[in-house]
């Protein structure tokens, strides 16, 4: 389904897998221009381009896993009526599948590294756990989502206004240290935050390692990926008639 998945979104394409570098370089390119030189938001020290390209390149992955999660067995309903298997599959696919993308725009995140003459620090070798909380928070989020978009179809149509404001929630086009002390912890309850600042410490050393902040939305991460699964198979006798 992974395979199936990719070839989906790829084998008509033009461009083709070209399409995993595209929107990370020209939302980098519009952030910079309004975010950077207009607005001139802090980018803790470092250029504003590989700031907000470092940001993006996790939201990206966690953006597209997200919005191919949810509607997912609206997408399979064909599938699920007429045989069985772990439905449970279904949403992990995109999941899976966006890791390709993931990965292409990571090498070109190393290149851009390497012409600011940006080194990583000793500490990436923790880039995996972030990582894995990023496909952990992705796979939580889409199992609820999706399990409440075959009852619940205003969830599909919502999931792009959804994911643009959770963006603006995240610290893509902004750094996480403008957020108040107090406030700190309460706004890492959104995973995400860790790990967008966590890739910014390792690959850029904006600021020391956000451990507290990775602490919380891990734990928010797991109760995510839990509750949504114990959701998804409590509403999975329904999937077939409903959909």
């Amino acid at each position: 389904m992974v395979w199936r998945d990719v070839k989906t979104r790829y084998a008509q394409s033009v461009l083709g897998i070209g399409w995993a570098v595209i929107q990370p370089i020209f939302s980098m390119i519009v952030f910079t221009i309004v975010f950077g030189k207009l607005a001139k938001i802090n980018s803790d020290g470092v250029p504003y381009a590989i700031f907000s390209y470092t940001a993006l390149v996790p939201w990206t992955y966690f953006s597209g896993a997200l919005t191919g999660a949810s509607g997912s067995l609206l997408g399979a309903s064909g599938m699920m009526t007429k045989v069985y298997f772990p439905r449970l599959i279904i949403p992990m696919a995109p999941v899976m599948s966006k890791l390709i993308d993931f990965g292409i725009a990571f090498v070109i995140l190393l290149l851009m590294m390497a012409y600011f003459g940006f080194m990583p620090s000793i500490q990436i070798i923790y880039l995996p756990l972030l990582i894995l909380i990023m496909m952990i928070t992705a796979s939580g989020m889409g199992m609820w989502l999706t399990a409440m978009a075959v009852k619940y179809r205003d969830i599909n149509y919502a999931m792009s206004f959804f994911v643009q404001l959770l963006m603006y929630a995240a610290p893509v086009v902004y750094p996480a240290s403008i957020i108040p002390e107090p406030f700190r912890l309460i706004y890492g309850c959104f995973p995400m935050v860790g790990v967008i600042e966590g890739f910014r410490s390792i690959l850029l050393k904006t600021n020391p390692m956000p451990w507290d902040l990775i602490g919380v939305g891990s734990i928010v991460a797991c109760f995510l990926f839990i509750s949504g699964a114990f959701y998804f198979r409590r509403m999975e006798k329904y999937f077939a008639d409903v959909a």
